[in-house]
């Protein structure tokens, strides 16, 4: 099975080759599809340096948000599994071999990466944000009678198929959400991996505001009777 492994970036000037460099290390059949959203910084001036054959990079003419960046990446992915890479390296591509296991032994449609169920190292830092995570997964659990520990997580696989499924609405993180809520009306099989988090803080680049908690919600309330 090949694995595509796609990132959306937005003003990543600082880890985007980092990130390139830690996916690409990972002895596993991938393509990378590297989205950028319309950076400012140097980021885009970075991407459009790369010449790796596995690699495409597209870009947006205007940022449009997360969502958008991941609608635009899983049209082009071409893999039997898809993962979402975030670019700012609170996350381990290392763990990918982990995260695609249940799907390859076809146990799963989908998996998570677990920040919050325990056994991986975590940077232990924002009460709130955390708090907010967890009333959001508590809703999630209500109303999708299911186990989620961790529903944004920033870590989530799926078996091409079921992204071919989903029409993506939302542009921003409210994105986190609505594949959550689509993944479950499908009654597809979902599994958790614990997986390692290396958070970083407002001051070093965090983009996800308490504001977004809000769309949230209403997502996944919305999505439980909408498509």
């Amino acid at each position: 099975m090949m694995l595509s492994v796609v990132i959306p970036v937005f003003n990543e000037e600082k880890t985007i080759e980092e990130i390139i460099r830690k996916v690409q290390a990972i002895d596993i059949d991938k393509e990378i599809i590297i989205v950028d959203d319309f950076s400012t910084d140097k980021t885009r001036d970075i991407l459009k340096s790369v010449k790796e054959k596995n690699i495409k990079v597209l870009f947006h003419e205007k940022n449009s948000g997360k969502g958008a960046a991941l609608k635009t990446g899983f049209r082009e992915a071409k893999g039997d599994i898809i993962i979402i890479q975030d670019a700012d390296l609170e996350y381990d591509p290392r763990e990918y071999v982990n995260l695609v296991e249940p799907i390859v032994e076809g146990h799963a449609d989908v998996v998570y990466g677990s920040r919050l169920s325990g056994g991986r190292p975590q940077r232990v830092y924002m009460f709130w944000h955390k708090l907010g995570n967890n009333v959001l997964t508590l809703l999630t659990n209500i109303i999708y009678n299911t186990t989620l520990t961790d529903m944004e997580t920033g870590y989530k696989v799926f078996k091409k198929e079921v992204l071919q499924g989903i029409d993506i609405k939302s542009k921003d993180f409210t994105v986190e959400a609505e594949l959550t809520a689509k993944i479950f009306k499908k009654r597809c099989r979902v599994y958790e991996i614990p997986i390692s988090y290396y958070g970083r803080d407002y001051s070093e680049g965090k983009k996800i505001r308490w504001y977004h908690a809000i769309s949230a919600i209403a997502a996944l309330v919305k999505y439980k009777f909408c498509d």
